[in-house]
């Protein structure tokens, strides 16, 4: 009976079906799934986020740049759920105040009444320096250009290189009277919002504040996470996106990042 068992592991193992001995007791070691399944698997997930946008008056977004990182990668799928009141260090998702076409995620480093100000790429508010483990800085000095503006925000002429790099034309006539003392002020029903990535991101300092009724609300957790070219957002031909769409079906458990799933950015 056994010698029969061990002769027919090999095609219990070809099909989840037969995941079970013969002898009705659970087989130890790994379970390999069939093709269905891993399409049943896909099913599921999306079964599973369409139920939370439904249910829960939730939305997706896809995180498709660097300024967040390391607490949100390219590729990373979030759920974003409605949440107030907002507090300084929470990560929010909103709609660009910049360009209503899209929306952004960034993390709340000024609520109302908040001075803020750069010095040598440390964030300085109300006076006290702040200790912020979730920054990173990968371009400033030494490892990169020194850029007056960003770094030193909002200490800075209009001479100062950098300053017309980015900046839009209207935070540029703006930003002016909420400078006090060396300190951005922040208004009220507004938020001072930086990406972790300090050096890259484009935030509050390019094109201001982000007007409270902009907010979409907090992440509620990572849903899915795909390893993502860093400039595939860019690309908007029609073939490049069906390219990479089929790049994700072939490469679909091999390529997505199981250990973010459900994980909350903090």
């Amino acid at each position: 009976m056994e010698q029969t068992l061990k002769a027919r592991l090999p095609e219990a193992e070809a099909s989840v079906g037969n995941a079970l001995q013969q002898s009705g007791r659970k087989r130890k070691g790994p379970i390999k799934l069939s093709v269905p399944i891993y399409i049943l698997v896909v099913v599921a997930l999306v079964i599973f986020v369409t139920l939370n946008i439904l249910t829960f008056n939730v939305r997706a977004f896809e995180i498709p740049s660097s300024a967040m990182e390391p607490t949100l990668l390219i590729g990373d799928h979030i759920f974003v759920k409605p949440h107030h009141p907002i507090k300084d260090g929470d990560i929010v998702a909103f709609v660009s105040p910049a360009n209503p076409k899209i929306y952004l995620v960034k993390r709340v480093v000024g609520v109302p009444g908040d001075r803020i100000h750069l010095r040598d790429g440390a964030l300085y508010r109300n006076g006290e320096k702040l200790n912020e483990p979730y920054v990173i800085h990968t371009e400033t000095y030494p490892y990169g250009a020194y850029n007056p503006y960003r770094d030193n925000f909002p200490n800075f002429s209009a001479s100062t290189p950098g300053f017309h790099s980015y900046v839009t034309s209207e935070w540029k006539l703006t930003m002016p009277q909420y400078i006090d003392n060396g300190d951005l002020v922040v208004p009220a029903d507004s938020y001072f919002g930086m990406g972790d990535n300090r050096d890259v991101s484009l935030d509050s300092r390019y094109w201001g504040f982000i007007p409270k009724e902009n907010i979409v609300g907090r992440p509620a957790f990572i849903y899915w996470s795909f390893k993502t070219p860093p400039d595939q957002y860019l690309k908007k031909e029609m073939s490049q996106r069906l390219s990479f769409m089929a790049h994700v079906v072939i490469h679909f458990f091999d390529e997505t990042r199981w250990n973010r799933t459900f994980k909350v950015p903090r």
